[in-house]
């Protein structure tokens, strides 16, 4: 998604209006697809329960740290996960593809590599992702599936289906794709089991089981030799900050809260970085997401450092996700 496409459908108003007709066909192509998925099952179910993380919206939500959380959480239950993605930005020339934390984000992707990086679990990239869960279920990877933004991927049977907004930028200007962001109608979330709002408040809407999920700054990692600082570390510090995810001004203004001087640089989602764009002033560090890191090691200099975060959800959606899993 460009910056501008961003500002058109998460601003004010609908800019885009007379692109309506084809947002017409757009929604009437989405409902189809989900009612003959409800009513004919494309695939029968697989033999591990699956988990579904994505949205109903175009660009970032906070999809991969809720995955990550996800993980943590059923391993601490005693389950063994295997994450499932489409791999998106890779070009592998073979699917399914098993994903360690030092495959190649061009051929992988730069989620399923942070994923890789950050939970230490099995991550299978296929853009057919029944196939890639039949695999991992072949070869014993584990005993529970977690499909990273895989909502409308259909062919895919789920247990249960977790929908993830942006606090800050919730259904935009609430109108389907190219008029607004909406991948699907508001009503689709009836059928979800969680609604997970990234932000200190929940979204306006009407749901059985609606969470809020905060995204904790942990600590700074420098990309090239591993050390770590701690968050006050950037306390009066120059910092440039370079972005190519779905929502750089969240990471922009999560290090000026933490008392950093920041000149920033937003990019697109899943921005293939240069040499050029990781240029920085002689007194500055140049500071990343985690997910933009992956792509940039062997291209970083040395003042570069990473924001790492972590997902905070209440306890309440902890015990209610692992009593419905039972």
């Amino acid at each position: 998604m460009t910056l501008s496409v961003d500002r058109l459908w998460y601003g004010a108003g609908r800019p885009l209006w007379f692109l309506w007709p084809l947002a017409w066909l757009f929604r009437r192509v989405a409902r189809a697809r989900r009612d003959r998925a409800v009513s004919q099952p494309p695939n029968p179910k697989l033999t591990l329960p699956v988990v579904v993380v994505g949205n109903i919206t175009a660009g970032g939500t906070g999809k991969s740290p809720l995955t990550a959380w996800l993980v943590e959480t059923l391993r601490e239950a005693g389950w063994s996960p295997v994450i499932l993605t489409r791999g998106y930005g890779g070009s592998s020339d073979h699917y399914p593809l098993l994903v360690s934390p030092d495959s190649d984000p061009a051929e992988a992707g730069d989620e399923p590599v942070m994923l890789a990086q950050q939970c230490g679990c099995p991550v299978v990239v296929d853009p057919k992702r029944y196939r890639g869960g039949q695999w991992a279920i072949r070869e014993q990877l584990g005993n529970i599936l977690v499909c990273d933004d895989g909502l409308q991927h259909y062919a895919l049977p789920r247990d249960l289906e977790l929908a993830v907004f942006d606090g800050q930028r919730g259904i935009g200007n609430g109108a389907p794709i190219p008029v607004g962001p909406l991948r699907e109608p508001v009503d689709r979330l009836e059928s979800v089991d969680f609604v997970i709002t990234n932000g200190q408040l929940p979204l306006p809407l009407e749901h059985r089981a609606q969470f809020c999920m905060a995204l904790k700054p942990a600590l700074i990692r420098n990309l090239c030799s591993g050390e770590s600082q701690p968050l006050e570390w950037l306390q009066g510090r120059k910092v440039r900050a370079v972005a190519g995810i779905g929502n750089p001004q969240r990471f922009f203004d999560t290090l000026a809260e933490l008392g950093a001087l920041v000149r920033s640089r937003a990019l697109p989602d899943h921005h293939r970085f240069r040499g050029e764009d990781l240029e920085t002033a002689q007194d500055e560090v140049l500071l990343m997401t985690a997910k933009d890191a992956v792509k940039c090691k062997a291209i970083a200099p040395a003042n570069t450092w990473v924001l790492e975060v972590r997902a905070e959800l209440p306890e309440a959606f902890r015990k209610d996700l692992l009593d419905r899993l039972q």
